[in-house]
């Protein structure tokens, strides 16, 4: 999935005040999972890279996009803003 600049400028704006509810660390064995069932309750959500993860923080949010098929809306320091509408979608983009 992409996204236009408005629709992820739209999104940061929604995620600004979110905590992340994913936090991946020198363990990274099963966080799809987790992923897969945030994205299924909230859309967006934010994945916390912590201190132990040695994983480059752009591979890690393309690997987590592709496998998940959501959309990338954010890198910010070690926080990653993902998207991903569900059947039902809550969070209606502009220009969609």
């Amino acid at each position: 999935m992409k996204l236009t600049g408005k629709q992820a400028r739209y999104l940061r704006g929604l995620g600004h005040h979110l905590k992340p509810v994913v936090f991946i660390g020198k363990e990274e064995v099963n966080v799809l999972a987790a992923v897969e069932e945030a994205l299924n309750a909230h859309e967006l959500i934010k994945v916390k890279l912590q201190d132990g993860c040695l994983s480059d923080r752009k591979e890690v949010a393309g690997e987590l996009a592709e496998r998940s098929a959501a959309a990338i809306a954010q890198i910010l320091g070690r926080t990653i803003l993902l998207y991903r509408p569900n059947k039902e979608q809550k969070i209606l983009l502009p220009g969609a």
